[in-house]
């Protein structure tokens, strides 16, 4: 299964591998406090050949970030795609201000059109690489008076061949909408999943001929079915902080098990439904599950053997889940 990301023409699988959790630990540094950002402890070893795994089943969409690891997993992507450059295609982030000796990211809005230029030579070095396919504004927020001047910079990076396009990871469709019409936009990277949708910017999309990247598309691995309410993560894990036990994930678990026979009727298994219900809710979206290892990159590229899930279970499982979140994991 192939999509192309709307009028910029770059083909990608109808899948993609979201890197973020192969960044390994990393903190974020804010005035008053730090916290963990990152998915844990990684295996680089493991991380490449899962990536070469993804590869031999046939995805060639790979998205990670400056920060995903303070630069980490840049690198572990960049030492992967060696060789196989030019079979796959490149998305990634910037927008922070990244530490890679400290393994720390702060929060650099007021820098971003400052340290564009720079920041994309820095990814480049990371990637081992001359060009990315899509580079992507990842402060969700940012001011949008401000955001023409980003794109001015990227749309000269594209005249200058480090990158092929553009796009903005945000979750807010009125700050998608500045970037929408840029001629070398490819997509908008925002949220969505079983318990979490986005109309107004899957609207957007459409309306724009942009590609849709969807980030959490396992609701941090909760689609899986491994997680229950005894379910805890190591400190160094962004995960710990996910209250299992009562709220919004309690009420998620609930509703996982009461979809679980509609979403696995056809042979699915549930991490295959999570994505398959993505594309029978718009053919426009492309998935991009995070991994950690190969077993989990073979269950996700299967999917595109499996297809989407059909109208009928679509439906149930909607009238299920009832009233979704527009923001979230």
């Amino acid at each position: 299964m192939k999509r192309t990301l709307g009028k910029s023409g770059i083909e990608v699988s109808a899948v993609g591998m979201g890197c973020w959790a192969i960044g390994g630990p990393w903190d974020w540094v804010n005035v008053d406090h730090t916290y963990p950002a990152g998915w844990g402890d990684v295996d680089d070893d493991e991380s490449i050949h899962a990536i070469h795994a993804g590869i031999e089943a046939g995805i060639t969409l790979f998205d990670t970030a400056a920060n995903y690891g303070a630069g980490h997993s840049e690198t572990v992507l960049g030492k992967a795609l060696q060789g196989k450059r030019e079979n796959v295609v490149i998305t990634t982030k910037f927008g922070h201000l990244v530490n890679e000796a400290e393994k720390t990211v702060k929060n650099g809005d007021d820098q971003i059109i400052a340290n564009l230029r720079q920041d994309c030579e820095n990814s480049l070095r990371r990637l081992n690489t001359d060009y990315i396919d899509v580079y992507q504004l990842h402060e969700g927020g940012f001011d949008p008076e401000l955001a023409p001047q980003v794109m001015d910079i990227l749309e000269d990076l594209v005249t200058q061949g480090k990158i092929r396009a553009y796009g903005w990871s945000t979750d807010l469709p009125d700050r998608a909408a500045v970037f929408a019409p840029g001629k070398n936009c490819a997509s908008i990277q925002f949220a969505l999943n079983v318990f979490v949708d986005n109309p107004e910017m899957r609207a957007l999309c459409r309306e724009q001929d942009l590609g849709g990247l969807n980030k959490s598309p396992l609701s941090r691995g909760l689609l899986s079915g491994r997680f229950g309410a005894a379910t805890t993560f190591p400190e160094n894990d962004i995960r710990k902080f996910i209250d299992f036990k009562q709220g919004t994930t309690a009420d998620r678990l609930n509703k996982l098990d009461q979809i679980r026979e509609i979403m696995t009727a056809n042979g699915h298994s549930l991490t295959q439904a999570s994505l398959a219900f993505i594309w029978a809710l718009d053919e426009r979206m492309v998935p991009i599950p995070g991994f950690r290892n190969t077993a989990q990159v073979e269950e996700n590229a299967k999917t595109m053997e499996l297809g989407p899930l059909s109208q009928e279970q679509l439906n149930q499982i909607q009238t299920v889940i009832g009233e979704t979140e527009v923001r979230g994991f």
